[in-house]
């Protein structure tokens, strides 16, 4: 029985980790999209920069969660700094970096 719970659980890990890299790389998809509309993208980063914030610190629990959300927040608010694809890295962190210790 505690082998099956345990094959459970690392399925559970391997499913999150696949649907929390696709989500990663849509939302920073989704922060690029700014970048369509020259100028008038940065004001739709107002609206985009908590939003992107809220949601690193639901997907990423934790301490790096929250400073996760805090970076993504300030990278959407501050003009001209789209192109860093804070989600990928957070999930690059947490998967890779982080369970590697």
């Amino acid at each position: 029985m505690t082998k099956e719970i345990q094959l459970h659980q690392e399925n559970n890990i391997a499913d999150n980790k696949s649907r929390d890299l696709i989500l990663s790389i849509v939302l920073d998809l989704i922060g690029y999209a700014t970048y369509a509309i020259p100028f008038l993208g940065e004001f739709a980063d107002i609206v985009w920069a908590p939003v992107a914030g809220y949601l690193m610190t639901r997907i990423y629990k934790g301490f790096a969660g929250k400073l996760g959300g805090i970076f993504a927040f300030l990278e959407e608010a501050i003009p001209f700094t789209d192109f860093i694809p804070s989600f990928t890295i957070m999930w690059f962190y947490t998967y890779i970096i982080k369970k590697g210790k």
